[in-house]
């Protein structure tokens, strides 16, 4: 069952991206080849437009027309779903980055939430987490994959647990964190200011393709580049109360130049964190 306002949103992004919006095609079920043939005659009707938003019962879904990719987002079923219950619980990287130990669950904004794929690992884990994210199509996808997930956690609840400590809020994440610790909008008491500011900006598209899934080709695409994300990190340390944790490629540079206290790195990626305070001091 679709949210009826997720149509009403779906259409309007159509009108104001100029990507088409296909609706009711029921194509998750049917085999590739079918899919690749419904796209194919699609992108060569106009192959200026090469996405498309598609509004299935299966859910809301950002195609691309060039190769039949399809992005959604799902936090009941296949990698989501997967990693919830084998994950590896607080001894993944991102617990360790956030800052999970023991019973300690701090306060998270994701202020680059994307899929949601990180801040939903985080919420599994126990973290009340907000969700920040600019682009329009963007929220309406995790829209979209929080409102089923809210209706299968009627019958799961060790999933309504992490839903209720999902939270999604519209916006550009920049505006959002100096707003947040501008003097004259008084800075948020310690009772609802987030204990880490979680970052992962899209860095620029590699020179070599075929090192990236299809996946976030396309999405990479259509979203583009955070080139604007060095800005995040001053006003994101100002208001996290213990630190910021920032996702990079492993050989990426530091966001902003700024060396940080501490690092976790991983085969292809590392966490870079930017201490202001013990968790447990705060």
């Amino acid at each position: 069952m679709f949210d009826s306002s997720l149509v009403e949103k779906a259409t309007q992004i159509s009108q104001e991206f100029a990507v088409p919006l296909l609706q009711h095609c029921e194509l998750y079920g049917e085999k590739n080849k079918v899919r690749m043939q419904f796209y194919k005659q699609r992108f060569q009707e106009d192959s200026d437009r090469r996405f498309a938003l598609l509004l299935e019962s299966e859910g809301l879904q950002l195609l691309d027309l060039s190769n039949g990719v399809s992005v959604m987002v799902d936090f009941c079923h296949g990698k989501a779903n997967h990693r919830r219950i084998y994950g590896g619980g607080t001894g993944q990287m991102i617990a360790k980055a956030v800052g999970l130990k023991g019973a300690l669950r701090p306060r998270v904004l994701d202020a680059t939430a994307g899929l949601g794929q990180d801040s939903f690992v985080l919420a599994s884990l126990g973290c009340d987490v907000t969700m920040l994210e600019r682009s329009e199509i963007v929220q309406a996808l995790l829209r979209d994959g929080l409102h089923r997930a809210e209706q299968e956690a009627v019958s799961n609840h060790e999933l309504a647990d992490v839903v209720s400590r999902m939270r999604l809020r519209c916006g550009d994440a920049t505006e959002y964190l100096l707003k947040a610790v501008d003097a004259d909008a008084a800075v948020a008491s310690e009772e609802f200011r987030p204990h880490v500011v979680y970052l992962d900006p899209m860095f620029p598209e590699r020179k070599k393709s075929a090192q990236v899934k299809k996946e976030m080709q396309s999405f990479h695409q259509i979203v583009g580049s955070d080139m604007d994300a060095d800005a995040l990190l001053g006003p994101a340390r100002e208001l996290a109360l213990a630190r910021v944790v920032v996702k990079r490629p492993k050989i990426a540079p530091f966001l902003a130049d700024c060396e940080p206290d501490h690092q976790i790195v991983g085969k292809s990626s590392r966490y870079d964190l930017y201490i202001n305070r013990a968790l447990d001091k705060c």
